[in-house]
């Protein structure tokens, strides 16, 4: 896998097939920055993936994810999804988010999600 369409292609299989956490650890920097959208910003891998295994401990029902568009740039990637789900704190969410992945190194070094309240 040398482009980032390959990487970030992989990525979306890995989270269809339910290894968001094995993507994660396989394509994130160990300096990575994240952040929903104005949310505080959460610095490093360690913090990250707690934060992911957080969110995906949560989910009571899982019904679908889908990537709708893919945009790849000079060292960035966009990808559209949409998501259907519960979450045992936020209740049903159906919605459609856009997450912002920078790269550095062959990996995600900053990833900002975009959706509505």
């Amino acid at each position: 896998m040398s482009t980032l369409l390959d990487k970030i292609s992989t990525i979306n299989d890995m989270i269809l097939q339910g290894k968001a956490l094995e993507a994660f650890d396989q394509f994130y920097h160990e300096d990575v920055v994240m952040q929903e959208n104005d949310q505080p910003i959460v610095i490093g891998k360690e913090a990250n993936r707690q934060r992911e295994e957080d969110f995906f401990g949560s989910i009571t029902e899982f019904r679908g994810a889908k990537p709708l568009k893919v945009t790849i740039g000079e060292n960035s990637t966009m990808v559209e999804w949409h998501f259907d789900y519960t979450h045992k704190d936020w209740g049903v969410r159906n919605y459609t988010q856009v997450a912002v992945q920078d790269w550095k190194d062959g990996k995600i070094i900053k990833e900002k999600f975009y959706y509505g309240a």
